[in-house]
């Protein structure tokens, strides 16, 4: 697989988080809990897998290539692929600050979790639709083979290096997924009795 393809399967697991996430938001305004333990799970496979991994590999190795090639650094979808970045980021924290706080949350509280929440996982879908249907065909367009050869091996490399923190992540989101999307997509939900396989 190459670094394009692995950046497009890291996809999928963001985007399956981020319906869970969704599905989370709805959960605690339809039930009023208080559930900061899980939106720190939620804030964890950001941190650590979307932004730490994911797009660390895009802002450190794809994207520099691409400069160096002659695509612009301050204007063009670059731009503003780095601008989503730091947008995407700025909800997180919010995100965060919500789990850490003291005390119960208000309806306030679970009102604001939701709106940050959404719009983390509307941004990083619009987002993940621009790099798939635009900046990745750009980028294997315009960069020549040994410019992209440098470019999986430097992913690679990084993915070799984190490999056991990736699986973890992995798992996390299937955890997340499993127990949320089915708020958002309830076709989707497990079927406990089984009957879905006759």
């Amino acid at each position: 697989m190459d670094a394009i393809e692995t950046l497009m399967s890291e996809h999928r697991n963001i985007e399956r988080v981020c319906d869970a996430l969704s599905g989370f938001a709805e959960e605690i305004q339809r039930t009023g809990a208080t559930e900061k333990e899980e939106l720190s799970r939620f804030v964890t496979f950001v941190r650590e897998y979307a932004d730490g991994q994911h797009h660390a590999k895009e802002e450190g190795v794809l994207f520099q290539e691409m400069v160096a090639h002659g695509f612009p650094s301050s204007g063009g979808p670059i731009a503003v692929m780095l601008h989503e970045h730091d947008a995407s980021r700025g909800l997180v924290r919010a995100l965060a600050a919500k789990a850490s706080q003291d005390g119960e949350w208000t309806a306030a509280d679970r009102q604001e979790i939701a709106e940050n929440a959404h719009g983390y996982a509307d941004l990083l879908r619009a987002h993940i639709h621009k790099e798939d249907a635009i900046l990745y065909p750009m980028a294997l367009n315009r960069l020549p083979d040994e410019a992209l050869e440098g470019v999986a091996e430097r992913c690679a490399a990084l993915d070799a290096g984190r490999a056991d923190a990736a699986e973890r992540l992995v798992a996390l989101a299937e955890e997340l997924v499993t127990r949320h999307a089915h708020a958002v997509h309830p076709d989707a939900a497990p079927d406990p009795t089984g009957l879905d396989a006759r």
